[in-house]
C-alpha cells in the first residue's frame, strides 16, 4: 500500500492529543478533531491542550479542527473517542470515509447494551473501513513527553499493520505487530475494571500482597474471557494484556486506579465522577464485561465485585469479604 503521510486523529483528550503529538514528531501531517471548541482554540493558538494535557508544548504543525470533514483526505485515522461514544462519532464520520480507509481503534472498552468490542462497532457503523487496534501500557503524559513506550498494534492484514506501525513509530514510541484484535481489545477493556479493584485495595490499605494477588488473579480472569472469545494466549501475555494490566493497576496516575483509590477511601462514585472531565473507561465498561462473561460462561469474580460496588449493589467491605470467602480452588481456575 502507499505510504501513510497524513494521519487524522478523532478525539482530543489526553490520549488522542499524545498520539497526535507522536505522529507529528514522526514527521506526519496530523489533523486532530476535537469536540470541544476551547480545545481546538488552545491547540491552534497556544500549541497546548490546556484542558486535557496541560503543560505539554505541542508540535506547531499539528492542526486541530471541530469539522470531521477536514479528516476526509487523511491516509489513516486514529479513533480515540471514549468507547461509549464511538458509535455516534463513527456514524457521523461515515460520509467522509472511503473504501479501505484504515481506522486504528485506540479506545479501550466494551459498548454497553450491545456488548460489542470497538472493532465490532466499527464494522457495524462504518463497514468501508479497515480496522486495527492500538493498545498497551501507555500513559498519555509519558507518550506526549517522548518517554520510552512500547505498545501493540493488532491488525488482521499484516501488510496494513506494518504500514501503520511505520507511520506512527518514533524513536521513543515502539509498536509491535499482532494479528489478534480480540486479545488486544479484551486486554485493554478488562484491565480498566481490574485497576479499579486494585485502587480500592490500595485505598482500604490492604497491603502490597493483596495488590499483587489482585493483579495475578485478575489476569487469570482477563485470560479466561479472552480465550473464550477466540483470543490467542500469547497476545494476553504481551504488552496489550499483561503489560497494560501491570501499568494501569500500579499507578494512581491511571484514572481507573485513582477512581478505585477514592472509592476505597470512602468517597462516593457520584462525587468522584463529578470532579472529572476526562472519561474513566472502567466505570462504563464494568457492566458490559460482566454481561459478556455471563454470556460466555466465564467466572470473573473480581470484575463482578467491582461492578456490584459501582452499581451500588454492595459496599466495599462486603465485596472484600465475599471475595475472600470464595471456595478454595486450583490456581488455574
Amino acid at each position: 500500500m502507499s505510504e501513510i503521510k497524513h494521519i487524522g486523529v478523532i478525539g482530543a483528550g489526553a490520549w488522542g492529543t499524545a498520539l497526535a503529538q507522536t505522529a507529528a514528531k514522526a514527521g506526519r501531517q496530523v489533523t486532530l478533531w476535537a469536540y470541544e471548541g476551547d480545545v481546538v482554540e488552545a491547540i491552534n493558538s497556544a500549541h497546548e491542550n490546556t484542558v486535557f494535557l496541560p503543560g505539554v508544548t505541542l508540535d506547531p504543525a499539528l492542526r486541530a479542527t471541530q469539522t470531521l470533514s477536514d479528516l476526509a483526505a487523511c491516509d489513516a485515522i486514529l479513533s480515540v473517542t471514549p468507547a461509549q461514544h464511538m458509535r455516534a462519532v463513527m456514524t457521523q464520520f461515515v460520509p467522509h470515509t472511503r473504501d479501505g480507509l484504515p481506522i486504528v481503534l485506540c479506545s479501550k472498552g466494551i459498548e454497553r447494551g450491545s456488548l460489542m468490542m470497538m472493532s465490532e462497532v466499527l464494522a457495524e457503523t462504518n463497514p468501508k473501513a479497515r480496522a486495527a487496534v492500538l493498545s498497551g501500557p501507555s500513559f498519555a503524559i509519558d507518550v506526549a513527553k517522548g518517554l520510552p513506550t512500547a505498545v501493540t498494534l493488532a491488525c488482521a492484514d499484516e501488510t496494513l499493520g506494518k504500514a501503520l506501525m511505520q507511520a506512527i513509530s518514533a524513536p521513543t514510541f515502539r509498536p509491535y505487530y499482532a494479528d489478534d484484535l480480540i486479545g488486544a481489545e479484551i486486554g485493554g477493556a478488562v484491565k480498566n475494571v481490574l485497576a479499579i479493584a486494585c485502587g480500592i485495595s490500595e485505598g482500604k490499605g490492604l497491603g502490597k500482597s493483596a495488590h499483587a494477588a489482585l493483579i495475578s488473579r485478575g489476569f487469570a480472569e482477563l485470560t479466561r474471557l479472552a480465550i473464550a472469545m477466540g483470543a490467542k494466549r500469547e497476545t494476553l501475555s504481551g504488552l496489550c494484556g499483561l503489560g497494560d494490566l501491570v501499568l494501569t493497576c500500579s499507578s494512581p496516575q491511571s484514572r481507573n486506579m485513582s477512581c478505585g483509590l477514592a472509592l476505597g477511601q470512602g468517597q462516593s462514585l457520584d462525587a468522584i465522577m463529578g470532579e472529572r472531565r476526562a472519561v474513566t473507561e472502567g466505570v462504563a465498561s464494568a457492566p458490559a464485561i460482566v454481561e459478556l462473561a455471563a454470556k460466555h460462561g466465564v467466572d470473573m469474580p473480581i470484575c463482578q465485585g467491582v461492578h456490584h460496588i459501582l452499581s451500588g449493589g454492595a459496599g466495599v467491605e462486603e465485596m472484600i469479604t465475599a471475595l475472600l470467602s470464595r471456595p478454595l480452588t486450583e490456581e488455574g481456575h
